[in-house]
């Protein structure tokens, strides 16, 4: 099996979250974390879910994931209802989980062990593709721990599109980098999406970032999370985050958030 028919052998799709409500439960206390949340993300779409900490947009992620269950609602994934973790849905998380004792390739190569039909020799060259996505050629055979943190998440991103979902769910991958690496990082996954159209669904707290990557901005506030306002972003690609035109705009959505989450919030990041 090629890489190319491994590529075409993936057809898109699309993700539909309806009336989602979950509560957390301790001894001591009940969190409503999210309440009737609906949402559509279109094939190929890249959505955005912006809010606060604590607006519940990481657990409406781990729900799509399959990594949690919904208290009320339904979640599907191509018409077909969502009851657990699937390769058709992988997850990128904030910390990028490497093996520190696989090389850049084994880490890679590592995801693709469950997949079937591939033998090691295609799972190498797969491996290889998604790295040179990430332009990491030169880093094969590099340790995990010889790598930059934005070198380490682009090693997490590749292992994460290898297998070839049909969604990628991306739970703040550059809140811990600096900010040139995560403006390298934005052109790097703008030019993968545009390349492989993948249906990403992307949480973060900042604005900016969101206007920049996304085709859509859905807004959310806490205390229960609902998603109270959706912007298409309508602006040319590939974007530059400190374009004057991104500003404007994410300055836009920075005033409609703050009217839902109250002027005080220092939270969210401009």
């Amino acid at each position: 099996m090629t890489v190319q028919t491994e590529l075409e052998n993936i057809a898109p799709s699309k993700l539909s979250v309806g009336g989602v409500s979950k509560r957390f439960r301790t001894k001591r206390a009940e969190v409503h974390a999210l309440d009737r949340v609906s949402l559509e993300v279109a094939e190929g779409e890249f959505v955005c879910l912006v809010g606060p900490s604590g607006c519940g947009k990481s657990t409406l992620l781990n729900i799509i994931a399959g990594l949690d269950s919904a208290d009320e609602g339904s979640v599907s994934a191509d018409g077909q209802p969502i009851r657990g973790p699937g390769r058709d849905r992988m997850v990128m998380f904030q910390e990028h989980a490497l093996f520190p004792w696989l090389d850049v390739l084994g880490n890679v190569m590592f995801g693709l062990k469950l997949k079937p039909g591939l033998n090691n020799k295609e799972r190498e060259e797969v491996a290889k593709y998604y790295l040179h996505l990430v332009d990491l050629d030169s880093f094969l055979h590099a340790n995990i721990h010889e790598l930059s943190g934005g070198m380490k998440q682009r090693v997490a991103l590749a292992r994460a599109l290898a297998p070839n979902p049909k969604v990628l769910l991306m739970d703040e991958p550059f809140a811990a980098l600096d900010a040139l690496t995560r403006e390298q990082l934005y052109g790097d996954i703008q030019r993968i999406w545009e390349q492989r159209k993948k249906t990403i669904v992307f949480v973060t707290h900042n604005v900016r970032e969101a206007v920049c990557l996304g085709d859509r901005v859905a807004l959310f506030s806490p205390h229960p999370g609902r998603i109270r306002q959706e912007f298409a972003i309508d602006l040319p690609r590939p974007r530059d985050i400190n374009s004057v035109g991104l500003a404007t705009r994410s300055s836009e959505i920075m005033k409609a958030l703050k009217g839902y989450i109250g002027s005080t919030e220092t939270e969210v990041a401009e």
